[in-house]
């Protein structure tokens, strides 16, 4: 029997579109993957972290949308159920955050409070 496990964060498919092309240009490196996770800071509390890193003990790794990404098994009571979204217009360009466990964020949408 075959288990299916939900991924905790969500990418839409502009998100998983501009992860692939910079998988594909070489920004990730051999034995890294996208680390999703978040680190104290910024002017809410917390701030997102969207990057290519090496695995450590403390990570999970998931499968979807065509790659693997890893996340510390700490850092899921944050984010459980984000979006993660790419913007590439005139007024905002990256990767944004809708968590649906932020109390409060930033103007700029990189921190958080829970």
């Amino acid at each position: 029997m075959e288990v299916t496990v939900s991924l905790p964060v969500k990418f839409t498919d502009n998100a998983v579109t501009e992860i692939k092309r910079l998988i594909n240009a070489g920004e990730c490196k051999p034995g890294q993957h996208l680390r999703v996770g978040v680190k104290g800071g910024g002017c809410s509390g917390m701030t997102y972290v969207l990057g290519f890193d090496e695995k450590t003990a403390e990570d999970e790794i998931y499968s979807g949308n065509g790659f693997e990404f890893i996340m510390n098994g700490s850092h899921q009571l944050y984010l459980y159920g984000m979006q993660i979204d790419w913007q590439d217009g005139l007024n905002s360009r990256g990767f944004t955050f809708q968590n649906p466990n932020a109390t409060k964020t930033c103007g700029c949408g990189t921190s958080f409070a829970v």
